[in-house]
C-alpha cells in the first residue's frame, strides 16, 4: 500500500543459515541490509562492514587481525537510510531526514523535480557526498564509516560521461573488471558478455568518443554491473537521450531487473518512473512525500479522470473556482498556465466543464482528458507541477 507516513517499508528474511552471525547488526530494529543483485552474498564483519563474494565461502575482514569466516543471515533489504540529512553552506538543506528501505531485486526510483535532493541522496549512498547527519547502509555496509568497502558492492552511473576516452569500448569494461580483482581471463569473458548483452559487440574496438549518447550511456551501465555489485545507482540515466535511445536503455534495464539486479534510479521523468519502477519515493526539498508502487501512488488521488483546461491566463484562478463546483469534480487547481481538475467518473464531464465556464463568462481554448498520473500525485502533495 502506498504510504504518506510509513517511510521504511518491510524487510522480509528470505534465507537463514544454520549458524549465528559473528557480527553486530546496524541499528535498524534487528534488520540488516544485505546484498541483492543476481543472488550474491554480502558478508559482514564485527563492525558491520561487508564484502561481496562469489562461491560458497563467506569471508569476514575486520579492521585488524586475521580473516575470519562467518555465517550470515540474508534478508530482503539492500539499502537502508535513517534520518539521512545533508546541509550545504548558506543554510541549504538538500536532504532532510530521509528514511528509505530498498528491497533486493527491485527497481526503486527517486522521483522529484530538479533540486529535490535526488542526486544528493544518491551521492551519499555511493560515498561521493558525506552526510551531515543520519546513517546509510548499502549491502550491510555503513557507507560513512567504511566507504572503501561500500564501493566494492555498488555500481554507479552518474549524469556525466565518465568513460575513459583513451581506451576502446572493450578496454573500458576489461580494465574495470581488472580493477575490481578479476583475473585477465574472467575480465575478458565478462566484458565480451556485457558487450553482447548491451548490443555493443560491433563497437568493441572503437574509441568511446565514436559512440552516440545512447551507446555511451549503455556502456556506462555495462561497466557499472561488470563486477556484479549488490546495487547499481543510475542518476537521471536517460536525461538528454533521444526517444529511441531512451527506450533502448529501458529495455536493457528491464533485462537486468529480470536477472534480479537491484537498481536505484533518480529521475524527474514521470513516464520513466511509471514504466520502470517497482516502487518509488516522491521527494521535494529533500523530504520524502510519498512511497509506494506507481499504481498505489496514483490510487491515492481518489480520482479516475484528470481534466486539464486552458483559458486566458487572467481567468485561470477564477476558472479553478468555477470547476471546483462542477458535479463529479473532486478538486480543481491552477498549475502553471492551466487548470487541472480531478474527477470521479468521466461520463459527461467535458460538456459540464464547458457549460460551467460559459456561464461564468470564461472562454476555454483547450481541454484534455487523461487517467491519473504520477504528476497528479505530485500536484496533490505540493500544489505544483513536477516539471517546475
Amino acid at each position: 500500500m502506498a504510504s504518506l507516513v510509513d517511510r521504511n517499508g518491510p524487510a522480509h528474511p528470505h534465507e537463514a543459515l544454520a549458524h549465528e552471525p559473528l557480527h553486530r547488526t546496524p541499528p535498524s530494529g534487528g534488520r540488516r541490509p544485505t546484498g541483492g543483485g543476481a543472488g550474491r552474498d554480502a558478508v559482514h564483519d564485527a563492525v558491520g562492514t561487508a564484502t561481496p563474494l562469489s562461491g560458497r565461502g563467506r569471508r569476514s575482514v575486520g579492521r585488524s587481525g586475521p580473516i575470519r569466516w562467518a555465517a550470515v543471515t540474508v534478508v530482503d533489504e539492500v539499502i537502508r537510510t535513517e534520518a539521512l540529512t545533508k546541509d550545504y553552506p548558506g543554510g541549504i538543506r538538500a536532504v532532510d531526514g530521509l528514511d528509505l528501505s530498498v528491497r533486493s531485486g527491485e527497481i526503486f526510483g527517486l522521483l522529484g523535480p530538479n533540486g529535490a535532493g535526488k542526486t544528493t541522496t544518491a551521492g551519499m549512498l555511493t560515498t561521493r557526498v558525506v552526510p551531515t547527519s543520519g546513517s546509510a547502509w548499502v549491502a550491510g555496509i555503513d557507507v560513512v564509516a567504511h566507504p572503501v568497502a561500500a564501493k566494492q558492492v555498488i555500481g554507479v552511473v552518474p549524469q556525466t560521461n565518465t568513460l575513459d576516452r583513451s581506451l576502446s569500448v572493450f578496454e573500458n569494461l576489461y580494465f574495470h573488471g581488472r580493477f575490481f580483482g578479476m583475473n585477465a581471463r574472467t575480465a575478458r569473458a565478462e566484458a565480451d558478455r556485457r558487450l553482447e548483452q548491451f548490443r555493443l559487440t560491433d563497437r568493441a574496438t572503437q574509441p568511446v568518443a565514436a559512440l552516440s549518447g545512447g551507446m555511451a550511456q549503455r556502456l556506462m551501465v555495462a561497466r557499472a554491473i561488470l563486477h556484479r555489485p549488490a546495487t547499481i545507482f543510475l542518476d537521471e540515466p536517460t536525461a538528454g537521450l533521444d526517444p529511441q535511445s531512451r527506450l533502448a536503455l529501458w529495455e536493457v534495464l528491464g533485462e537486468l531487473h529480470a536477472e534480479g539486479q537491484t537498481i536505484l534510479l533518480t529521475t524527474h521523468y514521470m513516464e520513466e518512473a511509471d514504466q520502470l519502477c517497482d516502487r518509488l519515493a516522491i521527494i521535494d526539498h529533500g523530504r520524502l512525500l510519498a512511497l509506494g508502487s506507481p499504481e498505489e501512488l496514483k490510487a491515492t488521488t481518489g480520482a479516475d479522470t484528470i481534466v486539464t483546461v486552458v483559458a486566458r491566463p487572467d481567468a485561470l484562478d477564477r476558472l479553478a473556482g468555477v470547476l471546483a463546483g462542477v458535479a463529479g469534480v473532486q478538486q480543481a487547481v491552477r498549475v502553471d498556465e492551466q487548470v487541472v481538475a480531478q474527477v470521479e467518473g468521466a461520463d459527461g464531464i467535458v460538456p459540464r466543464v464547458f457549460t460551467a465556464a460559459e456561464a461564468a463568462g470564461i472562454a476555454i481554448t483547450d481541454v484534455s482528458v487523461a487517467e491519473p498520473s504520477l504528476e497528479t500525485v505530485f500536484i496533490n502533495l505540493t500544489g505544483k507541477d513536477l516539471r517546475e
